[in-house]
């Protein structure tokens, strides 16, 4: 197979798609030496990586917003392949897929939380993407879901057929492990000002990541002496502002601290380094951060909605994402219980083990294979 994948949000996004996309094609490349693949990269230079000889990489001025006009805005019939070359299969990882003069489709789409918590979508990218990712399933040969619950999402909204669909979940990088090195633990702490004992929230501050419910609890548990400070690493989203304001509301802002972003290097010893990791998300098409956690041995609670159940399985304590008094009782009594705080670490190790990228990419292999050779 010649394959093309839209390489961009690898290069573009730290977090999030571009984490699943960088984690997946580079595990790809080392189980893969016999089809032949174009990176596509659009708005800039590629990302700097060895490359198998079988890998090629092609860099196109052209910004992505501005494609993105032309193909899903303007419908201008500019075939893909004319950024790429020639090739057999396109794949574009991002939810949208461009117009295609002869090569096969391929979509994934990570999550749908656009339509099932749509008060949590900024209002233009909600528009379109209910006008565009609609289109482009329809349009795919396959459809890639991170999880089998964003597939039955595909299902029940848009009617795809199951067999159309193929889940790819995401993995866990084997660098993000429990760390015993005081030396590295500690450089890392001072380099952040991290208090002795925390609570950790990772995510983009935005509505969706649920960060008011968790304030309001970790407020209630301050105020029955709970001496762990809370820990937020994340860039601002959209409406972030509301976050703060309830930090000033609770009267807990001596207690929480906003990270902002951190190197990617860092974030494995910041899970090593918290007690306890506090996700109660909204809505997830898959949750790797939670996974990154339990891969670090830092117990985890979470929310119960979307796909979570799927990511954390039986090795976390789950709650309704709304409930406060739920929330602070599971954090509670997974920072006090130390007999729990055990087994959820040992479960939370072997959860995560299941989780590789290598043994997502040769499902997402597979379905490429099962692409070409005309199947659903």
């Amino acid at each position: 197979m010649r394959v093309a994948i839209d390489y961009t949000p690898a290069v573009r996004q730290s977090a999030g798609i571009g984490r699943y996309t960088r984690g997946l094609v580079r595990a790809l490349a080392k189980i893969d030496r016999r089809n032949a693949y174009t990176l596509l990269t659009l708005g800039g230079s590629p990302e700097r990586q060895d490359w198998p000889e079988n890998y090629s990489t092609r860099s196109i001025p052209l910004s992505e917003p501005r494609l993105s006009f032309l193909w899903h805005r303007l419908r201008i019939p500019l075939p893909a392949e004319w950024l790429t070359g020639p090739c057999d299969l396109y794949h574009s990882p991002d939810f949208t897929l461009p117009p295609l003069a002869r090569a096969i489709g391929v979509v994934t789409v990570h999550d749908l939380s656009f339509m099932r918590v749509p008060e949590c979508s900024v209002p233009t990218l909600r528009a379109h993407l209910e006008r565009v990712v609609p289109r482009s399933v329809t349009r795919a040969r396959r459809v890639l879901a991170d999880s089998t619950n964003t597939a039955q999402d595909l299902v029940s909204l848009f009617g795809t057929p199951p067999d159309k669909i193929s889940v790819v979940p995401a993995g866990v990088e084997s660098r993000f492990a429990p760390i015993e090195q005081p030396d590295i633990l500690e450089a890392v702490r001072m380099r952040y000002g991290l208090p002795d004992h925390f609570i950790l929230s990772v995510g983009t501050l935005e509505p969706r990541k649920n960060h008011l419910t968790l304030i309001s609890a970790y407020a209630r548990l301050r105020r029955q002496g709970l001496p762990h400070r809370l820990v937020i690493v994340g860039r601002e989203g959209w409406l972030f502002e509301p976050i703060y304001a309830r930090v000033q509301d609770e009267g807990v802002e001596d207690s929480v601290q906003f990270v902002g972003f951190v190197e990617d290097a860092d974030l494995p010893v910041i899970y090593n380094l918290a007690a306890l990791m506090a996700y109660p998300s909204l809505y997830e098409g898959f949750g790797i951060p939670p996974l990154e956690a339990m891969a670090c041995g830092t117990p985890v609670v979470c929310s119960n909605a979307s796909s979570l159940p799927e990511t954390v399985g039986e090795a976390g304590i789950m709650i309704e994402p709304h409930d406060v008094d739920a929330l602070a009782a599971a954090m509670e009594r997974a920072l006090k219980d130390e007999a729990l705080r055990s087994r959820m670490r040992d479960a939370g190790l072997r959860q995560a083990a299941r989780f590789t990228w290598e043994a997502a990419a040769e499902k997402l292999l597979a379905a490429y294979a099962q692409t070409m050779a005309g199947g659903r």
